[in-house]
This record gives C-alpha cells, sequence and structure tokens, in this order.
C-alpha cells in the first residue's frame, strides 16, 4: 500500500461462534482507490470479517480503523455514519415497500434521496431500469440485486464492501457490475469485494486476500498471480482436477424413457439432466415452478429455490428442523404422528458429513451459517427427498470452487439415479458444462439449442439474434 494510510483496517480480527472459530486474527487492509478481493472456501471468515466491519456483529479481539481512526462499531448505523455501506449476501429490502421507498428507507431522506459521496451518480445509473414505483416483490432477483447496489451507494459511502454482489447476476451484468465498482473506485472510493470466481477478482480487483479456516494464507497485488496459486492459497493446496474429468457424462435417455413431465411444451424423461439457459426477465421462473409444482407430473418433485434465505430456508430454526421441512412423514424418523429426533439428528449429521456442511453440529442455527453451506443443507434436504424430478435454480450460487464441484457432481450422480434433474442458471458456462440438452427461454417461449451449441450460439438464442434450434 505504499505509506498510504488505509480507508479501512482490520487489524487481529478474533472472532468464535461456539466451537467454530470464524477468524482466528485475521488482518485486513482497503486503500483509498482500489478494489480489494477476499477469497476462501465456504465458511472461512470472510463474510463475517465484512459484518464486524459493517457493524453487524462484534469481534471477539482485534481493532478497526476507519481512515486512520480506531472505532467501535456497534451497529451498521454506526458505520454508515463513518462513510462505509455494505452489499449484503441476502437482500434485505422490504418486499412489500416500492423501489423509492426502500431507498429513502437506507438513506434516511423522505425524498429518497443521494447523499453526497465517491461516485454519488452510481445509483441514478443503476435506478434507470428499476421502476420507481414498482413493489419490490414484483422484481426479478436481478433487479433486487441493483436495489441492494443502490442503497449502499445512495447513502454516500465512500468504503463499499460488497458480499458476493454478482452471484445472481448474468455475465453481462457481471461485466457491468464490476466497471461501476472501477468506476466508483477511480472516484476516491474503496470497495472489498468477496467473490467465490476468480475471473472476477483478476478482472476488477487491485489486491487480493486469501482466507482459510479464519486465518490469511495471502494477501498481495493480483499481479503476477494464478488461478492455481490462489486456488493452493484457498484450500491449501493444488486443487484436485475438476470431477466433470474424472466421472463419466451422464447419459442421454433412450426415446423409450418415460416421459415424465414437460418443459414449455417440450417433454423431458426420466434420467435427463437439463440446462435452462435465459436472460432475466424472460419467464424462466414461471416455467421452472410450473413444474416443481406440477401435481401432475410423474413422480414426486424436489426445488432448490433461487433465493435459499427466503424461500429455501428458515433462519431461525436448526438445520436438523430445516432439513425436515417437507420430510416430517419420512417413516425413517416420523411413526405414529411422532418424530424420532434422535433418528432425524442422527441423518442430519451424516448429510453435514457427506455435504461438507461446516458447523457445529445439527442444533446450529441454519441462519448463523455462511451463504454456501446454507446452499448446501438446501441441496441436501432436496435429495434426501429422492426426487423423480429436481428443479434447480442456481444451485452453485455462493459457493466456492471444491463445493462447486461437489454440488455439480451431486447433480450428475441423481440424473444417472433416474432423477429427471432441471438446471437454471445465471451463469451460461455452467449450463453448457451440465446440460446434456440446453433450452432457451426467450419471451416465454422454449426453443432447444442444437446438440453441441457453444455459449456464443446459445447466448445468440437468448438475445433473440439467432433462431430456434432443432425442434422437439
Amino acid at each position: 500500500m505504499s505509506g498510504e494510510q488505509p480507508a479501512l483496517e482490520l487489524r487481529g480480527i478474533v472472532k468464535s461462534f461456539g466451537s467454530v472459530h470464524a477468524l482466528r486474527g485475521a488482518d485486513f487492509a482497503l486503500a483509498p482507490g482500489e478494489v480489494h478481493a477476499l477469497l476462501g472456501e465456504n465458511g472461512a471468515g470472510k463474510s463475517t470479517l465484512l459484518h464486524i466491519a459493517y457493524g453487524m456483529i462484534a469481534p471477539g479481539a482485534g481493532t478497526i480503523r476507519v481512515r486512520g481512526r480506531e472505532m467501535i462499531v456497534r451497529s451498521p448505523r454506526a458505520a454508515r455514519a463513518a462513510g462505509i455501506g455494505m452489499v449484503h449476501q441476502h437482500f434485505t429490502s422490504i418486499g412489500a415497500l416500492t423501489v423509492s421507498e426502500n431507498i429513502a428507507l437506507a438513506t434516511g431522506r423522505t425524498g429518497g434521496g443521494v447523499n453526497r459521496g465517491a461516485g454519488t451518480e452510481l445509483p441514478a445509473r443503476l435506478l434507470q431500469d428499476l421502476p420507481a414505483d414498482a413493489r419490490v416483490d414484483s422484481l426479478s432477483v436481478a433487479e433486487r440485486q441493483r436495489l441492494e447496489i443502490v442503497k449502499a451507494l445512495a447513502t454516500g459511502a465512500g468504503i463499499l464492501l460488497l458480499d458476493e454482489p454478482s452471484a445472481v447476476l448474468t455475465p453481462g451484468e457481471v461485466d457491468a457490475l464490476l466497471a461501476l465498482i472501477r468506476e466508483f473506485v477511480n472516484a476516491g472510493g474503496a470497495a472489498a469485494l468477496v467473490t467465490h470466481k476468480l475471473r472476477e477478482v483478476f478482472i476488477a480487483a487491485d489486491r487480493v486476500t486469501v482466507l482459510r479456516q479464519g486465518v490469511v494464507t495471502f494477501s498481495g497485488v493480483v499481479s503476477g498471480q494464478t488461478e492455481a496459486l490462489l486456488a493452493a492459497a484457498m484450500i491449501g493446496k493444488a486443487l484436485e482436477p475438476a470431477v466433470r474429468d474424472a466421472a463419466p457424462l451422464v447419459a442421454i435417455p433412450s426415446p423409450s424413457a418415460a416421459i415424465v413431465t414437460h418443459f414449455g411444451g417440450i417433454p423431458l424423461r426420466a434420467g435427463e439432466l437439463v440446462g435452462i439457459a435465459a436472460v432475466e426477465g424472460n419467464g424462466q421462473h414461471a416455467l421452472l415452478r410450473s413444474v416443481a409444482l406440477d401435481p401432475g407430473a410423474g413422480g414426486s418433485l424436489a426445488l432448490v429455490p433461487e433465493d435459499r434465505s427466503t424461500e429455501g430456508l428458515i433462519p431461525d430454526l436448526s438445520i436438523t428442523e430445516n432439513v425436515l421441512l417437507g420430510l416430517d412423514r419420512d417413516p425413517r424418523w416420523a411413526r405414529g404422528g411422532r418424530l424420532d429426533w434422535v433418528k432425524l439428528r442422527a441423518r442430519t449429521a451424516q448429510l453435514m458429513d457427506t455435504f461438507r456442511i461446516r458447523a457445529e453440529g445439527p442444533d446450529t442455527a441454519v441462519g448463523t451459517l455462511s451463504g454456501g453451506n446454507q446452499q448446501k443443507v438446501v441441496l441436501a434436504r432436496a435429495l434426501e427427498h429422492r426426487p423423480a424430478i429436481l428443479v434447480a435454480e442456481n444451485p452453485t450460487r455462493g459457493l466456492d470452487v471444491r463445493a462447486t464441484m461437489f454440488v455439480q457432481e451431486q447433480l450428475r450422480e441423481a440424473a444417472r439415479a433416474g432423477v429427471l434433474v432441471l438446471i437454471y442458471s445465471t451463469d451460461l458456462d455452467e449450463v453448457l458444462e451440465l446440460g446434456r440438452r440446453v433450452l432457451v427461454v426467450r419471451a416465454g417461449q422454449v426453443t432447444e439449442a442444437p446438440p453441441g451449441a457453444d455459449r456464443t450460439v446459445v447466448g445468440e438464442m437468448m438475445l433473440g439474434v439467432r433462431g430456434p434450434g432443432r425442434a422437439t
């Protein structure tokens, strides 16, 4: 940092949740005019570090300095007063209120105005595609994420903490977001960016800090680093070969395989792994829910919803209780209207081990887990249903590299076992990697991409530049 006073500095930060040591003396320094990426596996302590800086939780030990002044940041309000804004991993807007009303709540200004600060023209630019009078619960996921960014910037923050802001955005929207973050820091701001996507680090960040099990294992400039070096810092060794290179692809079922449901009029068969590609707002979510909630579909259904915090989990309940949701009549632990909690906790502990869910135990409140570990709980429960159809919306959102590979292989394995798996992801590369068939949704209409179509072909179909693929 060349002796420059940090905009934000955290030194010797310690934090434990029960027996889980989230941070073990972590240091982090954010300079003015830089984007500083935070990397690490799920549960490494990245979000905890930002939550401490934003006053959401108190550190067990350590010091915080804002522009050289030591502070005790007791609340988010105190953080905002110190010029710190945060974009959370989970949405914080109130669904029943409008876009303007949520901005007014964030800024404390009844007119929803923007406070002065670094890059104050950016909120207006982001707001261009957001209808001011629309209720937030009518917005798409990507629009709600843009609103979260607007709210953080509208307070006049000079320091911006971003906890996986790109997780629900399309590739084009990600590039636009990273450009806006760069514009913000060029105007004198400073941004800390938590991400699991190494591509974003090399595109957007000036420096990077890597956490592993609450300890900083690397901190330095991005220039000269490689994905392999950063991955090794995250997991303690070179990243193992991708699962897809070691495991056979999911076989394409024969035409005689049972048709279990339809997607936009296209028949889908047992044992297929089908990727759904679409630009936000084209009706893909309604179509996916029509499959997931279809009582006439051939067999039981399970859903991995796009927003785990509002649809997938009840944060105040334990991991065990969340696993139970929808499984309360399973004969393994439910008999005669009574639940065998000992058996259910034992099964939850097995799932935690299988899915590598990092928590103190089955009775841990799921809301205290990292976002990635929460996502693994949702997926574990979905597969525990032993469904005939699994609909997965952004199933690897918020997961680190190794966890993403693990989840993707679980989806492949489910298809190999005869489950029809439909996966929608805002990451087109993931859709193409997993889907043996790719269906494109545009303006509510579904077409099938030609076999072997690359991201250019599918991308053009998503935008309507290219005509439909082969009919089915």
